[in-house]
């Protein structure tokens, strides 16, 4: 997404518009640096290239066969769902394993922001005809015939067949409808507020993340609520369903900060990096090492912030699809926070997670009382890494502090049942199973990993 010196970076589950959060392939090859414009939808939230199922077909993820019946199913749905394997990579399968018609819902809600990223993402198109295109998207909603010919990106279909999209979010139930189109609009709004502004303030990187990331959060939020798999309060509180985004949203700008500097992109919020280094690209030099710890760490912290509204969020769930469909980006999350924390790495390549890692983490996500006991982990690795010299060492023993304590507080393990049936332990078999396919198939030759330290 372009601005003036910045670019937008949506995300992946609650953060729909971001890279996934990665993991390590240790036989890669250093990355080459990619050209302007963001990289689309993340992980469980997550986005992909149009291409990383081609080689099953966009009918044919072994997720689609099993969590949905096809034959059943209108030819404009099963396009929707052929557009959703093109156009994101775990997402597909993680919204295939939504139970009823919340799959529905939350597959139209995903291809919707989509094509309203997708216009918002094309550089080609000019601001003049880009800002009210983005202030007015929801409206075509409900324009059976609108379609949108003129962008070069590479996920244009779902704007060239909107009208496929289109008419199966008309085919939702009123309370889903009005739940997308909301977001939708008020996504645009913040996606043209950004446009040609720069990321100063930390409050206005809390703003940023909010449009691309705390919405998506907030709409899901709804969505679970509106289906009556969860309780009208998970719908209700805004703060928490923002902070679940917010989360996954800052861990990939603080990951990706090499990649974006080589790409002209910046998403460190200025006040934050000022107050180590005259130029946010001074952090790739060698010898601003100690800054750029200093800021990555002044990072982190602020995102760990949230995870104390990521626990309490998760302990109101009460459907294990849902659960899981939460869950696992935000271990994830947290996991790469830790390989991120003080670690030269993030300005030399891209720090990732290990595949059998992740695996693991996708596989123990599945019973609140596991998720704590990851968060515990992960926070107690981070402790351990603190600095005695570190600017935000305060801060971040503090924060550390609130999260071992929510995380371990028994008000939370008692809200959700932890036995799980059989068939969903066989759900997360297949998951992981899918996911390490997945990983394995869809690493391209030329990325760049590194093991977090």
């Amino acid at each position: 997404m372009h601005m003036a010196g910045v670019c937008c970076k949506s995300a992946t589950p609650f953060s729909v518009f971001k890279r996934t959060l990665s993991v390590r392939n240790s036989t890669s090859a250093p990355r080459p640096a990619r050209a302007m414009g963001r990289k689309g939808i993340q992980e469980g939230w997550l986005v992909a290239r149009s291409n990383q199922f081609r080689s099953v077909g966009p009918h044919r993820c072994p997720a689609c066969f099993f969590f949905s019946c096809q034959e059943s199913m209108s030819e404009s749905l099963r396009t929707c769902y052929a557009f959703l394997n093109q156009t994101s990579r775990s997402f597909a399968a993680v919204i295939q394993a939504l139970d009823g018609e919340l799959r529905h819902a939350v597959c139209i809600f995903y291809l919707v922001l989509r094509a309203l990223d997708t216009v918002e993402d094309d550089m080609t198109i000019p601001l003049v005809k880009k800002v009210p295109l983005l202030h007015e998207f929801h409206t075509f909603l409900y324009q059976p015939d609108w379609c949108f010919t003129e962008s070069k990106e590479k996920d244009r279909q779902v704007l060239e067949d909107f009208p496929t999209i289109s008419v199966e979010f008309r085919n939702l139930g009123q309370e889903y409808r009005d739940v997308i189109s909301d977001i939708c609009h008020r996504m645009g709004v913040g996606m043209a507020e950004f446009l040609e502004k720069k990321v100063g303030s930390m409050q206005e990187w809390d703003k940023y993340c909010h449009y691309v990331a705390g919405l998506v959060g907030m709409g899901l939020s709804r969505l679970f609520s509106a289906s009556q798999l969860e309780d009208p309060e998970v719908g209700r509180d805004t703060e928490l369903a923002n902070s679940m985004g917010l989360f996954l949203q800052k861990t990939n700008i603080i990951r990706d900060y090499l990649e974006d500097q080589q790409d002209g992109r910046a998403f460190w919020p200025e006040e934050a990096w000022s107050q180590f280094a005259s130029h946010l690209e001074d952090f790739s030099q060698p010898q601003h090492l100690s800054s750029a710890l200093a800021c990555l760490n002044l990072l982190v912290t602020d995102a760990l912030r949230h995870v104390p509204d990521v626990i309490t969020y998760l302990s109101r769930l009460r459907n294990q699809s849902v659960f899981s469909f939460c869950a696992i980006p935000q271990v994830m999350a947290i996991a790469t926070l830790s390989a991120c924390y003080n670690n030269p790495q993030v300005f030399e390549g891209v720090v990732k997670i290990r595949k059998g890692q992740a695996v693991t983490l996708m596989m123990e996500a599945t019973n609140m009382q596991a998720v704590q006991g990851i968060i515990i982990q992960y926070s107690q690795e981070i402790r351990q890494k603190v600095s005695p010299s570190d600017p935000s060492r305060d801060k971040t023993l503090h924060i550390l502090g609130l999260i071992q304590e929510k995380a371990l507080s028994k008000v939370v393990l008692t809200t959700r049942a932890h036995h799980l049936s059989p068939i969903y332990l066989s759900a997360a078999v297949l998951l992981a199973a899918l996911s390490w396919q997945y990983l394995n198939a869809t690493q391209p030759a030329g990325n760049a990993d590194m093991q977090g330290s």
